[in-house]
């Protein structure tokens, strides 16, 4: 296929696709799958072999978010049957990170619900890094509390965050569709912030809440202008007791495409396989890691994921191998602090930042999958680890 041939060239040589190639890929047929996976998965071996880089989530702080994000269990006036519990004390936490970190995850991830952290919660926060990294040598820490004020994403470095998450979810021109209480271009200052503090930006999308392809598209060229190292890619879980609850959009095969295309855009990246993988993509996960270069292992923020066991099984049978903490993950023309985006051809970052071409209504994209029957068997409310007197999964 000359779009598979052209986008591995374009991939192999770290240059921007057009829309219509990306847009393309989303709408190839289930027939060519194999196909996008493979060509897809040349770019990922290029740059990242067949390592794949472990992270584990600890959420520090749980429910009661005064935000009203429509995908968010946490959000405000959600009814989901989640754990609610205040900040974990920082040994508390510590101890949590431990279980990832024995099961192999390189990066832990702090999380806490809520606008943005004070000033008190980034201090916090900062004892919580302080104690993890003094009992976990080696371990890459992420913070992920929100917007942040002037001075905070420093604060975080200092006490020796190595990056910072803060999600653009979905493209500008449908953002106010997803939530009203923040805006898309304060979700862009963070991600800003965090760079200009020295962090290691991680930024990503969650796919399945109505968008067309052209919006999926917007968000990763989006993603592409800002250039963060990491890009996590959510499949939306449909809570019951959230705005969102009946989407179920997503198959296996329409999981793959976004992957495929959010590789082909970012190819020198690491993208990650984040919330939802099991939910969507279910007994077809190991075609994933022929895309994606890093997974969170166990559980997530508010639900259950797969057994760390059977990850690292998956992991190990799909024919891949866990990255060590000695080896880094970033290719070496971004371990320095990023190129900024990449190829001739890239455009700038003010224009790829603006929704393009939205002509496609939501939900009724060119080659979108129909929607997959509602599986709420699928979605398990986390009732383990953090916050609970019940062990870890990882």
């Amino acid at each position: 296929m000359d779009l598979l041939n052209t986008l591995v060239e374009k991939g192999l040589r770290r240059e921007l696709p057009t829309r219509e190639e990306a847009l393309a890929v989303l709408a190839t047929s289930d027939d060519d799958l194999l196909e996008v996976v493979a060509a897809a998965g040349k770019v990922r071996r290029q740059w990242f072999g067949r390592r794949v880089k472990l992270n584990y989530l600890v959420n520090l702080k749980s429910g009661l978010c005064p935000e009203d994000c429509s995908y968010c269990s946490q959000r405000l006036g959600s009814t989901a049957d989640i754990l609610k519990y205040t900040w974990l004390k920082p040994d508390e936490a510590s101890k949590a990170a431990a279980a990832g970190v024995a099961g192999g995850a390189k990066r832990v991830c702090l999380v806490a619900s809520g606008r943005g952290p004070t000033d008190r919660d980034v201090d916090r926060v900062s004892q919580t890094i302080e104690a993890i990294k003094e009992q976990n040598e080696g371990v890459e820490v992420c913070a992920c509390l929100g917007l942040l004020s002037e001075g905070q994403a420093e604060r975080l470095r200092a006490a020796g965050a190595d990056a910072y998450n803060h999600n653009l979810n979905t493209s500008e021109g449908t953002y106010g569709d997803i939530t009203t209480t923040h805006t898309y271009a304060d979700r862009v200052d963070t991600v800003r912030q965090a760079q200009s503090a020295g962090l290691s930006a991680c930024s990503g999308l969650i796919a399945g809440m109505g968008e067309s392809d052209a919006d999926l598209v917007d968000v990763v060229f989006s993603l592409r202008a800002l250039d963060p190292d990491s890009v996590p890619v959510n499949f939306l879980i449909p809570f019951e007791g959230t705005p969102l609850a009946k989407e179920w959009n997503l198959t296996p095969q329409r999981c793959l495409r976004i992957l495929a295309m959010t590789r082909f855009v970012c190819p020198d990246v690491e993208v990650r396989l984040a919330g939802g993988r099991e939910v969507h993509l279910r007994s077809m996960q190991p075609l994933a890691l022929h895309l994606v270069n890093s997974i969170f292992l166990g559980d997530y923020l508010t639900s259950e994921g797969q057994e760390g066991r059977a990850d690292l099984e998956m992991i190990a049978d799909a024919g891949f191998e866990v990255e060590g903490a000695d080896t880094t993950t970033l290719p070496e023309h971004r371990a320095g602090g990023g190129c900024g985006p990449c190829g001739e051809s890239a455009p700038a970052a003010d224009d790829a930042l603006g929704p393009e071409g939205r002509t496609v209504a939501a939900g009724t994209a060119s080659g979108a999958d129909p929607a997959s029957a509602s599986r709420t068997d699928l979605v398990a409310v986390r009732r383990r680890g953090a916050g609970t007197d019940l062990a870890p999964n990882a």
